[in-house]
């Protein structure tokens, strides 16, 4: 599972290669906020679509199909992925779900949203109280819940649910400048899924060098955030 790519292709191929190199996997999905922020938004719709990868709608994708993020960067971006690329974004579904075996129970699915199964704003914070994060569950039928959206990548396990955080590809904001993406593996002895977060080395240079000759807004302040990797 991946999320948050946000307009990095470098990042999105890097991750992409990596996914690649650790096996053959039945699934790769992509939880939302896919070219807002980043200089190549076009091309990592090509690539999602090349692939064929299913995607949920994250909150940036929203506001972008919409055209109510009012941004210099939203309104570049818009501008950049055309009008195939506002419709591409305003059909992404809110989720996604993954069965783990046909004869099993929906309470076994794997989840795939962007911030949450109840709406794409608020974030699944990995220290937040047990009783909060059930508030932004409910009564979500799943036995493992992937997302993105905080942009720190975290594994947690909460009453019979793995929560995972697969977050970023595109910018990091734990203090580590690598891409993130999350690796589930449903056990079936122990009939429920298992979770890893790998990291791959971000192909800063380039991207840097992509960032200054795209022709977005303020590029050194873009540059300065991805070198921060926090928030």
């Amino acid at each position: 599972m991946i999320s948050d790519i946000h307009g990095f292709s470098l990042a999105l191929h890097t991750v992409l290669g990596d996914v690649l190199r650790h096996g053959t996997f039945d699934h790769v999905v992509v939880a939302g906020d896919l070219c807002e922020g980043g200089p190549a938004p076009t091309d990592v719709l090509r690539r999602l679509q090349a692939e064929s990868l299913p995607c949920v709608m994250g909150n940036t994708d929203r506001d972008i199909a919409a055209g109510t993020r009012a941004s210099a960067m939203a309104a570049w971006t818009r501008e950049r992925i055309g009008e195939d690329g506002v419709r591409l974004l305003a059909r992404l579904p809110f989720e996604h779900r993954i069965k783990p075996a046909t004869d099993r129970p929906e309470d076994d699915d794997l989840l795939v949203v962007h911030a949450n199964p109840l709406n794409l704003e608020r974030h699944l914070d990995p220290d937040a109280p047990d009783h909060a994060v059930r508030e932004l569950i409910g009564d979500t039928r799943a036995g493992a819940i992937a997302f993105g959206h905080l942009h720190v990548p975290y594994v947690r396990r909460i009453d019979q649910r793995v929560l995972v955080d697969v977050s970023s590809v595109g910018t990091p904001k734990d203090g580590d400048l690598r891409s993130a993406w999350g690796d589930l593996t449903w056990n079936d002895e122990r009939s429920r899924w298992d979770a890893q977060i790998r990291r791959v080395d971000y192909p800063i240079d380039d991207t840097i060098e992509q960032i200054l000759t795209c022709g977005l807004p303020r590029p050194e302040k873009l540059i300065k955030s991805l070198l921060r990797a926090s928030y």
